[in-house]
């Protein structure tokens, strides 16, 4: 396999589905898929059983009990489970276009992560998408997409720039490369050397934190976030409290100061 795919779940079958199926849907198929699903009930293992007969990829299931947001164990769980030396990491509200993985694949580098983009649904439009508007692409479109109540925004670029403009919206943006647990990529040598995510960590800039440490290592980040681009659907967000948040900005705030590039608390721990 050339890409191993990282999504990450939570009692969230609805949208796993429709993402699951776009990732059917791509022009990319050499890949697997890793699930890193943080303590769901049976119904998320009916879904996958039922989808790993439809689809052409591989998926593997990886599970832990239910013990409140641990998004950073699950994660580095998943990463144990990868095959590939190359890894995409989105989540399982995250629709991929269907070039998503073209671009990330077309665009790796020693050296180097991918920085993608996203553009967030509201939760009607969301609800709205089926099967069928993800295989045949009409989901991606702007048009569709206002018809279906879509308001007009800058950000709605991000669906009609084509490759030529794409390359320099992504040159131009003020945007900093950061991993974002939504879109982003790397090799897993790079990720494993940095000993993954910090599992003290739970919701709150836990994705940027790997990522400021593997720039801590001298790892570049590379900005496509008008050209790797996935539909965000909507959903509540429970397990975002002030003390989660203040706590993980913490922990960044030591790893910038003492440019920090490995955590003892990642896939390996330290006694």
């Amino acid at each position: 396999m050339e890409i191993s795919i990282i999504i990450s779940t939570y009692n969230a079958t609805k949208w796993l589905e429709k993402v699951l199926w776009g990732y059917h849907n791509q022009i990319f198929k050499d890949f697997e898929m890793v699930i890193a699903d943080d303590g769901s009930g049976p119904e998320t293992k009916e879904l996958i059983d039922s989808m790993a007969k439809n689809v052409f990829y591989p998926i593997k299931h990886v599970w832990q009990e239910d013990e409140g947001f641990q998004k950073s164990r699950i994660l580095n769980k998943a990463l144990m489970a990868c095959s590939a030396d190359y890894i995409v990491m989105s989540d399982g509200d995250c629709i991929p276009r269907n070039d998503f993985l073209q671009v990330h694949q077309d665009n790796k580098e020693a050296g180097h992560f991918i920085s993608g983009g996203y553009f967030k649904l509201p939760m009607d439009i969301s609800k709205m998408i089926t099967k069928e508007d993800i295989i045949s692409g009409n989901c991606f479109n702007k048009t569709w997409l206002k018809e279906r109540g879509l308001k007009k925004s800058f950000k709605n670029n991000k669906l009609t720039t084509k490759k030529a403009k794409a390359a320099f919206m992504n040159k131009i943006t003020t945007t900093n490369s950061t991993w974002n647990g939504h879109n982003s990529s790397g090799w897993k040598k790079d990720i494993f050397k940095v000993n993954g995510f910090d599992e003290r960590m739970q919701y709150g800039g836990q994705d940027r934190e790997l990522g400021e440490r593997m720039m801590n290592l001298g790892i570049k980040g590379k900005q496509f976030r008008y050209s790797a681009i996935c539909l965000h659907l909507d959903h509540k967000r429970g397990y975002k409290t002030p003390e989660s948040i203040q706590k993980n900005l913490d922990i960044r705030s030591k790893v910038k100061k003492d440019n920090i590039k490995y955590t003892p608390f990642g896939i390996v721990k330290e006694n």
